[in-house]
């Protein structure tokens, strides 16, 4: 055999292998292959061993496992006019190759770019504090509208999570006095509602109270034993209105009473003093009488 018949085989048996390793591909369980014939869409195939017929048919690799994007930070102005930075996170995974591979170019851009702009609309049409507050709500909305824009690529959008809302300080501190005057507006109206309902079980027990005159004094009975027992050595026991009512229309009818008692008193003692006078004027007429009498006699 001659050496150009010896290049001539070597030549011929290198490019059957280079056929062969072109013709045989091997997919993994999670890869499919979108095969076309002379350009023309054919099948999918894989998993596993498959056979490309070199020059052909071509194949393109598709990836079905759950592809996970982080979505660049965006500016957005919020409905109340306050402008944010957000970012998300993109959860989706393709279901049919075929529409992955015709439907679109480059599924993975097509569905960042549109998950960046979704982000904006959807996030622009919200207040700030929807934005804090409501999370899971605008994260149904955007995936919403993510599956339904994809579903024609043969992607499906399976989960969207926003991750961070960055303010700027000045909104921070807004954020942080309203808060402020948040929690001291509920303070005041628990303690308003708890002395509301204070005032009416003290009107109820009042009523209770009221029924009974002694009740009244046991209780006072009870704070006293309750004040003693703190061992202070100063007291200040208040006394309620009808009692000290009470008292002084006692004293006000013991005044009275002594005073009638004083003016009968006056009273007789003046009768007395004019009885007596009255006999001391009928003495003198008679001593008169008598003087005069004797006069008459000596004469």
């Amino acid at each position: 055999m001659s050496m150009i018949g010896f290049y001539t085989i070597a030549v011929l048996a290198g490019f059957t292998v280079l056929l062969l390793l072109y013709a045989i591909r091997i997919l993994r369980e999670y890869e499919r292959g979108v095969v076309f014939l002379l350009g023309r869409y054919q099948n999918v195939k894989g998993p596993g061993l498959v056979i490309i017929i070199p020059f052909i048919q071509t194949m393109e690799r598709v990836d079905l496992r759950t592809v996970v994007m982080d979505v660049p930070s965006q500016d957005v102005i919020s409905q109340d006019n306050v402008s944010v930075r957000v970012n998300a996170v993109v959860y989706f995974r393709v279901v049919e190759p075929k529409a992955a591979i015709i439907n679109v170019e480059h599924f993975y851009d097509a569905v960042s770019q549109l998950a960046q702009t979704t982000l904006r609309s959807v996030l622009g049409k919200h207040e700030l504090d929807e934005m804090l507050s409501e999370r899971d709500k605008l994260n149904s909305d955007i995936q919403e509208i993510l599956d339904e824009h994809t579903d024609a690529w043969g992607v499906k959008v399976t989960n969207v999570e926003i991750k961070h809302v960055d303010l700027d300080e000045s909104m921070i501190r807004a954020i942080a006095r309203q808060a402020e005057a948040e929690r001291s507006r509920r303070a005041k109206i628990i303690h308003a509602e708890g002395e509301s309902q204070a005032a009416e079980k003290l009107t109820d027990a009042a009523i209770e109270l009221s029924k009974s005159p002694n009740a009244m004094t046991l209780r006072y009975l009870q704070t006293l034993i309750d004040i003693a027992g703190e061992q202070n050595s100063t007291i200040v026991f208040p006394l309620p209105v009808d009692i000290l009512g009470s008292l002084g229309d006692n004293i006000t009818k013991m005044v009275q009473t002594s005073g009638g008692s004083t003016a009968a008193a006056k009273k007789s003692t003046g009768t007395a003093s004019k009885t007596t006078s009255t006999p001391s004027k009928s003495t003198g007429t008679a001593s008169k009488r008598s003087t005069a009498a004797g006069s008459k006699k000596d004469s």
